[in-house]
Order: C-alpha cells, then structure tokens, then sequence
C-alpha cells in the first residue's frame, strides 16, 4: 500500500510561497511567457492574413524559382537541371514565350530592370542578362555566393543565397554595394529564397515555410509576416518541394501575385490585418 506524503506546511504559508514564486516569474519573463504563450527569442512583429481576390491558372510542370510582373507582363523562372526555363506570359497564362537554360545550370531568381531582365542560376555563381524586348541572350556575369532570389528597388540589384543575408548589387557592373543581415527582433532569418520589392520593403519567402516575411531595406529588420498557410494547405501539391515560392507585384494595379513551385494557381492577394505572433522556429 502506497503512503501519503505529509502536509508540513501551513495553508496560509503555501499561499504566500506560490504568490512569491508567481512575482519572481513575472518579474523574470514576459507576460506571454508568464501565461504560458509560445514564445521563441525576438521582439513580436505584426502578422498579416490574406484575401483572394482573383486566381489564374498556373503551369503544375514549372518549378517555380523567380517571379516578377512589368509591363503587363509576368516573367517567370524555373529550375531543376535539364528543365530550366525563362518564361514571360500575360497573368492568365496567355501568349507565353519560353526561353531554354543550357541542361548545366539550375534557374533561379528573376527580375525586370529596365530593358533587362536579369536570371539567377543556383550554384554555378552565374547570372544571364537578357534584353527585356526581345528576350534574347546578352551577357552571363559572375557572383560568389549561391543565387536564389533577385528583386532590386529601382537602384541597386537585391539578391538572396540561402543565408539571412541580402546583397544590394550594382546594376551595371554586378559589384557588391552592401549587404544587410535579416532579423527578427535577435534572431537571423535564415534561407531568404524569392524576393520582391514592395513599396519600400523587400519580401521574401523563406524555404519551406508558407509565410512571407517583410523587411527593413535599411536595417534588415523584419517588420512583418504574411501568413499563407492555409492557402498552401488547400493548394500546394503534396510532395516536400512543392513550396510556396513566388512573389510578383504589379505597381500599375496595387496587386500582389503569389503562386508556388508546381502550384496549378496564381492567387492575386489583398493583405490584411490578422494580429500580433512571434515567430515560430522551424
């Protein structure tokens, strides 16, 4: 037979001890983390939900990698070795004209600047510059680090490679101008892969993660997050890379585009308030 322990404590001594123990984490932590509320390291930001305002059709063969709209025109870049593309299409997928990789390189990020139009590869540290008109080859240049995602703010060329690091290049001649370390309050936010520039502020999907994060072009700061989540589990494909990957603003109409690798839709977004959360580690 199991005994009982002993209450050697008086009641009203039990009620102060917990009172004293309740102050001490108070004082110590957080209100959130004092009731319990997830919490990882960092500052909480505001998290943003979203409204569907229009979906088009999307090619479930493109493994989707940049994505960018100018003038009226959506370009697109794929990857996979041997399946590479650059693609430039009307919204609803009309009029596509397609330009080939050679099978040696894996495609990356894209961005219109200009009459160019400018296409990361992964890890062969080389970049293609195609005239914008005509979409025909014009010079390949060279960079140090993994290409991933490339946006640019009307003056400098940003580019991701998988770090919490973006690099603002040189235009003309691709030379590094700065670089800015991604944060959410301390923490690094690491595999920044697409990107876009959005009224002052660089978005970024983050591999593997159905959120977009906003960010300080100055700082490196995150401001905010963009929580697609249900949209991905209502219309990601099933397998692991299928991700949500591709950002494309149109500044003419104020409209946001987002789709994913191997995704069959093209969702036109309105972003709207959800509330405040921290950022949940992977």
């Amino acid at each position: 037979m199991k005994s009982h322990p002993v209450n050697i404590w008086p009641q009203d001594a039990l009620v102060k001890i917990f009172f004293i123990f309740l102050a001490v984490g108070f004082w110590q932590r957080p209100l959130s983390a004092a009731f319990g509320a997830e919490r990882v390291e960092g500052s909480f930001v505001p998290v943003y939900g979203y409204e569907i305002v229009a979906i088009y059709d999307h090619d479930p063969q493109a493994f989707t990698q940049g994505f960018c709209f100018d003038h009226g025109m959506l370009y697109e870049g794929t990857g996979l070795y041997g399946q590479s593309t650059l693609r430039r299409m009307t919204i609803d997928g009309g009029n596509p004209e397609l330009r080939t990789l050679p099978d040696y390189l894996f495609g990356e990020g894209v961005t219109v600047f200009g009459d160019r139009v400018i296409q990361l590869t992964w890890q062969a540290h080389t970049g293609i510059v195609w005239d914008r008109e005509k979409l025909q080859f014009v010079r390949s240049f060279a960079y140090a680090t993994e290409g991933w995602g490339i946006t640019h703010d009307g003056q400098s060329l940003i580019m991701s490679d998988g770090s919490a690091t973006l690099s603002f290049l040189d235009p003309e001649t691709f030379t590094l101008q700065k670089h800015i370390v991604v944060t959410d309050g301390d923490r690094r936010i690491t595999r920044l892969n697409e990107l876009e520039y959005i009224k002052g502020e660089i978005w970024a999907n983050i591999w593997k993660e159905s959120r977009i994060a906003r960010i300080n072009p100055a700082n490196g700061q995150v401001t905010g997050w963009v929580d697609l989540s249900d949209l991905a589990l209502q219309y990601a494909p099933g397998d692991e890379d299928s991700v949500l990957n591709g950002i494309a603003y149109d500044r003419d109409n104020d409209r946001i585009y987002v789709t994913g690798k191997r995704w069959s839709r093209i969702f036109a977004i309105r972003v709207v308030k959800k509330g405040a959360m921290p950022f949940a580690s992977p």
